[in-house]
């Protein structure tokens, strides 16, 4: 363990081991190298018992990675005993020591996912007939809650909204379910502590004596159940280190808290702040375009992140008519840049504000034979949404197809049970014909209800339907998307969806399966239906062991993710696409300060991915549904000084300070328009 050979900030914060400390430590600023080098301190130097030190990651993965590069400083024997885990895994082992007091046996159980939607499905049952489709949404109402340390008693119901309305029904009648089956969910695990710790002064006692140096990692994603955790463990003693950067706090959608890293000298009077701001990633081009970005936003620790690498390549900005150009020009500038630098395609990553812009870039990539893995999200054509959507369209083609017909006969449902379904299969095998053949004559089903029988009559009349549509000469996408709007597909996405984000993300998806059959009608001379269909199929054939495959591909493939998913990596050339209004900041920033800023912070982070060259896209129309829509280049683009970019396309790459304020009102109005329809 040499510690000098860390710059003076590492070393300061290796070093200072008693009392609070924050450690804003800037992207690629080497603070995983600190936190362990720190914990080998306190076990070498300080001989601190490796038992009363607790570090936090926020991932099995990375607390295993934590611990073995301690191990490679003071050896596997001293590191024994010492607790490096996850916050789930650290609530796990307080619950382990008293959970009886709170009405629990020892051996409790953990229901997650599918255990606990069927048991909150059981309750709606018995509580509101109606209201079974929204279970997913009641289910992520009582999960932020929970990570809110709001109990069933003091949840309150948001005002005209029935997905809370049924929650807070709901809750109590979980959590004594919950009890009664001596089970907890995954958000218990953290709010069942902290009450267990807040209830039993001897509980607490044990285990403030027991960590008596905490550290946490990415302190900037933590929740309120997290913070509340950490107050109640170091309050007495203090030795609290936490690790974060407010600029890459990225996960407000899902209950992160940046105010608890930007409070944390309120809440640890005489706290030390120390800055790591020597980037050992990124050129001085790549540095200086991510602080003028991020200068943007309010920042109450303002970093200015620094190299001492060189100013490197200028950033490349290329303008695009639309998303199929963009990919074109993508996969051209990485087969040339490999070309010249002898780089594995593994050197090359493409950014994203949403996983279903990945489409265009997994065809094109295809196209040319390049090898790629997708980080972090499905192969486009494999998600739920756009398999529905494409079954249609294979029945539609092939009505004898029994796979695909029995998966979209009652999805959307439309009163065809599961008995009826079953009957019709049972039919068939009897009379050995296919499942279409016994929905146009169902007489053989003629002991089936009325209801069963008018919804099957109904399903056959829209195949019949849409089977003739795609024989005229309009449109194939046009016709798509007419269906979908017929079968009220987005209407049961947006049902059955857990929130809002994943109800969007969901829809994009399937705007994007309607935007690769427009693009495959553009680019073929004589475009059929079938032929879209075996392309889509020959695209999935192509790995038919993709997961085997997929650690392989990290090594020699092109990396494709969405931006929440880069941050921790880094690639030595990155492609951030898509950087438009309403993509970046993407159409669910409603304008408020807090919302641009989290939008600013993430192309931040796509920013400071990059290593060597860093090309950034826009496409001055875009798909949607088929059809092109114009776009307007972000605004974060006019805050990246125009004596960094190397222009490939555009005249004038950066907005005036009128163009600007005439795109973002003309963004919001926009918007506003869609919120009052």
């Amino acid at each position: 363990m040499n510690i000098a050979k860390l710059n003076p900030e590492q070393r300061a914060a290796v070093l200072l081991t008693e009392g609070p400390l924050l450690l804003l430590a800037g992207a690629g600023s080497g603070k995983t190298r600190v936190i362990t080098m720190r914990i080998a301190y306190l076990l070498r130097e300080k001989r601190i018992a490796p038992e009363n030190i607790l570090a936090v990651t926020f991932t099995n993965k990375a607390s295993r990675e934590m611990l073995q590069r301690v191990i490679g400083l003071v050896g596997r024997e001293r590191c024994s005993g010492i607790a490096i885990s996850t916050f789930h895994a650290l609530g796990m082992r307080i619950l382990r020591s008293g959970i009886e007091r709170l009405g629990y046996k020892k051996n409790f159980s953990i229901y997650i996912g599918g255990d606990q939607e069927r048991l909150i499905r059981d309750l709606v049952r018995a509580t509101d007939a109606g209201g079974t489709s929204l279970v997913s949404q009641v289910l992520w109402c009582i999960s932020s809650a929970k990570n809110r340390l709001i109990t069933p008693r003091n949840f309150k119901p948001r005002h005209n909204d029935p997905v809370s309305a049924l929650a807070a029904r709901i809750y109590p009648l979980y959590q004594r379910a919950l009890r009664a089956c001596n089970a907890v969910d995954f958000d218990d695990i953290l709010m069942l502590s902290a009450q267990l710790l807040v209830e039993h002064a001897d509980l607490l006692t044990l285990w403030r004596r027991q960590f008596r140096y905490v550290m946490v990692d990415e302190y900037q994603d933590t929740n309120f159940a997290q913070y509340q955790l950490l107050r109640l463990l170091c309050d007495e003693h203090r030795n609290l280190c936490v690790v974060g950067d407010d600029d890459q706090s990225i996960y407000g959608w899902r209950g992160a808290a940046p105010e608890n890293i930007l409070d944390f000298e309120r809440d640890y009077k005489g706290a030390r702040v120390i800055k790591l701001e020597q980037n050992y990633r990124s050129t001085c081009n790549i540095l200086a375009a991510a602080n003028a970005v991020i200068g943007n936003n309010p920042r109450p620790h303002p970093k200015k992140l620094w190299s001492a690498a060189g100013a490197g390549a200028g950033i490349e900005l290329l303008s695009c008519h639309d998303d199929e150009e963009e990919a074109r020009f993508v996969v051209q500038r990485i087969q040339t840049q490999r070309a010249d630098s002898s780089d594995p395609f593994s050197a090359f990553a493409i950014l994203y504000r949403t996983n279903a812009q990945s489409r265009a870039f997994e065809e094109q990539l295809r196209y040319e034979n390049i090898p790629y893995v997708l980080i972090g999200g499905q192969q486009f054509f494999d998600r739920k949404e756009v398999k529905d959507a494409l079954a249609y369209l294979r029945v539609i083609a092939n009505p004898q197809d029994d796979v695909n017909l029995l998966r979209i006969l009652n999805y959307p449902k439309r009163g065809i049970g599961e008995q009826s379904a079953h009957t019709l299969i049972e039919t068939s095998a009897r009379l050995h014909k296919s499942i279409w053949e016994i929905l146009r004559h169902p007489q053989a089903m003629s002991h089936l209800g009325e209801k069963s029988l008018t919804a099957m009559y109904n399903f056959t009349a829209l195949i019949v339907k849409f089977r003739q549509r795609f024989r005229s000469s309009g449109p194939a996408a046009k016709i798509f998307r007419e269906l979908i709007e017929e079968i009220g597909m987005e209407d049961d996405i947006w049902r059955a969806a857990e929130n809002i984000e994943q109800g969007k993300r969901r829809l994009e998806n399937l705007v994007e399966a309607v935007n690769a059959l427009a693009a495959y009608e553009e680019r073929e001379a004589q475009p059929t239906l079938a032929g879209f269909l075996e392309k889509v199929s020959l695209l999935d054939a192509d790995e038919p062991n993709r997961e085997e495959k997929e650690n392989k591909l990290r090594r020699e493939a092109v990396v494709l993710m969405s931006l929440h998913a880069s941050k921790g990596l880094e690639f030595p050339h990155v492609f951030l696409a898509g950087i438009e209004e309403e993509t970046l900041p993407h159409c669910t920033a409603d304008g408020e300060a807090a919302d641009l800023a989290e939008e600013r912070r993430l192309l931040y982070v796509g920013i400071t991915r990059a290593q060597k060259t860093l090309t950034l896209l826009h496409a001055r129309h875009r798909k949607k549904y088929g059809k092109l829509r114009p776009r307007q280049p972000s605004r974060f683009l006019s805050e990246i000084p125009v004596e960094l970019l190397r222009d490939s396309s555009l005249p004038s790459p950066v907005l005036t300070e009128e163009e600007k304020d005439q795109a973002a009102n003309a963004f919001f109005a926009n918007l506003k328009a869609r919120l009052e329809e």
